[in-house]
């Protein structure tokens, strides 16, 4: 039977076994969206921007282990996906992005809503598609979803003309995929692991430090196997958060620029730093060649170009982490005599002083909320078990400091790109992927407002979704480096004139809440989280709190700055230095 471009698009939907995609239509793909109006097996997610259809395909993708679906018009439809595009791309998210396009014998032209996405978006895909024959439609798309998934996951775009989706062809599905430039190394080379875990058994102050990867290749209960029987403390970068407990002894939080003391100066101090799919990136480093001084590195990881790229590497081991950590722990289980827990007695227990000595804290100002109580007070209420999304700035990172993450997919946020607005449509994402999970988006008045419109899709949809909105009237991470290092001026970045957030979720349909005094935090939680619909909680925070501790700018990452008094002029070298760990 031959079949459309369009019912081929459905049909190898179905095959790839995708149940939701996120979208809006236009001109070019209209006959899609007539047969999947013919279907039911496939639900389509008409979002109120291709931006927050993006982040909500992404959403979905993280909190699943699926990839998300997405599907918009030619144009400027294809072009408000390219932020959502780098976003994944950043983060390694499998996604396949479907734009419309002009009829191939059109392009080049200037046709009305044409655009050159391929070319645009190069930059930020694992790979992309102009489709120019319908016959060669079926197995483009399953050349892109194994691509997106395979190897280092990353989002995939197919470009398709308008004349390909009406065109037919006989519909085959290809039953597997062999690229012959596209074959990533899964397993680990043995060898090199046995050398990695001959200097575990050298090592008198190691660490791990795990990323990204670890969740993403499902290598988190390998890695929890490691720790406990080699007693290594274990850090988290802000990508990896949720690839081990959150409150286990031996976890040293997150390290780097908001990083905890202990992470930090366990990375500084450590003799062997075990890296499990972890960029290295600086806001990890800080000074780069002051990062680690007395450490050998050992750094595992699926893609090769990931390696060696922003430290010195003296083991490198290519290959998923799941796979490799499972076979270091063959290894480690084979082991008789090493005594791990008493080689690395003195190690723990200076770990322990660090903590003691600088754990994570906040001052609270009479009369005014602290936006870590009210990251503190989420915690409790969801019993440390809600999917987390953040928006970009000091939400994002006092949610990673506050909120003791346990278990994988749990915490998403953007972490490479740094994209403001990623939150919300990330959690609605996220809400349908797992309908029976709390969801909060913890968010800043600046970043929520960059896909507000989003709440008529959640409203719509009936999605319990929390927004818990850290409302100081400031882009308040721009504002902190200003008061900090720009002898306190405030240039653009006062937002007196927002709305009234509680009007605005009311008009869209949702649930507004205001709190203003601390007494009423842990109550509205409670009440946004018993009420089934979608709730924002405007939480009118205090104005000038900051994100401590912090690494300057150009600092190792052990100078670290742990408070400052209220209306600071710009630090002076000596002044940092009278602050600073």
């Amino acid at each position: 039977m031959k079949l459309s471009g369009a019912e081929i698009f459905v049909e190898c939907l179905k095959k790839e076994g995708v149940d939701t995609i996120f979208g809006y239509p236009g001109g070019v793909v209209l006959n899609i969206y007539d047969v999947l109006h013919q279907q039911r097996e496939i639900r389509h997610i008409l979002t109120k921007h291709e931006q927050g259809a993006v982040h909500a395909a992404d959403g979905y993708a993280r909190a699943s282990g699926k990839p998300g679906v997405v599907l918009v018009t030619s144009g400027p439809g294809a072009t408000n996906t390219v932020t959502g595009i780098a976003t994944a791309y950043m983060d390694s998210i499998p996604l396949v992005v479907f734009t419309g396009q002009v009829p191939m014998s059109m392009i080049g032209n200037d046709a009305f809503q044409e655009a050159d996405i391929v070319g645009i978006t190069r930059p930020c895909t694992k790979h992309n598609y102009l489709v120019s024959d319908v016959s060669k439609l079926a197995a483009t798309i399953k050349e892109a979803f194994h691509i997106a998934t395979t190897g280092r996951k990353g989002p995939v775009l197919i470009d398709l003309p308008k004349d390909v989706s009406v065109n037919k062809t006989d519909f085959v599905y290809p039953s597997k995929v062999d690229l012959k430039g596209f074959k990533p190394t899964l397993h680990g080379n043995l060898q090199q692991i046995k050398r990695a875990l001959s200097l575990m058994r050298k090592a008198e102050r190691p660490v791990l430090f795990t990323g990204g990867g670890v969740i993403l290749s499902g290598a988190a209960e390998e890695l929890k196997k490691i720790a406990k029987k080699t007693w290594i403390p274990v850090t988290n970068s802000l990508m990896g958060l949720g690839g081990f407990p959150g409150d286990h002894p031996l976890f040293l939080g997150m390290p780097g620029m908001h990083g905890t003391y202990a992470a930090n100066l366990s990375l500084q101090q450590a003799d062997l730093i075990v890296a499990v799919g972890a960029r290295f990136d600086d806001r990890v480093t800080g000074k780069i060649d002051a990062f680690a001084p007395k450490a050998t590195v050992v750094h595992i990881d699926i893609d090769p170009t990931s390696i060696k790229k922003n430290v010195r590497v003296d083991i490198p081991i290519v290959g998923d982490c799941r796979n490799t950590l499972r076979e270091l722990n063959k290894l480690i289980a084979a082991e008789r005599g090493v005594g791990w827990k008493t080689k690395h007695k003195a190690w723990l227990e200076q770990i322990a002083q660090w903590k003691k000595e600088r754990p994570l804290t906040y001052r609270e100002h009479k009369g005014k909320i602290a936006p870590q109580y009210v990251v503190e007070e989420i915690y409790k209420a969801t019993k440390g078990k809600a999917i987390i999304t953040t928006e970009v700035g000091q939400n994002q990172m006092w949610t990673a400091q506050f909120y003791k993450f346990q278990v994988p997919r749990q915490f998403l946020t953007s972490g490479g790109l740094g994209t403001m607005g990623y939150g919300f449509p990330a959690a609605i994402g996220a809400q349908f992927a797992c309908p029976d999970r709390v969801v909060f988006d913890i968010a800043g008045d600046g970043s929520i407002q960059m896909n507000i419109q989003e709440l008529a899709t959640a409203v719509q949809h009936r999605l319990p979704v929390n927004i818990a909105v850290l409302d100081n009237r400031f882009l308040g991470m721009v504002r902190q480096w200003q008061q900090l290092f720009y002898d306190c001026r405030y240039s653009s970045t006062c937002l007196t004139s927002g709305p009234d957030f509680v009007k605005l979720a009311e008009a869209y349909g949702a649930v507004g809440i205001r709190v203003a005094r601390k007494e009423d935090v842990p109550d509205a939680i409670r009440e946004a989280i018993s009420i089934k619909n979608t709730v924002l909680l405007d939480f009118v925070v205090d104005r000038e709190a900051n994100v401590m501790p912090m690494v300057p700018a150009g600092a190792a990452i052990d100078e670290m700055i742990f408070e400052e008094k209220r209306g600071k002029k710009k630090l002076s070298s000596a002044q940092a230095n009278k602050i600073t760990g």
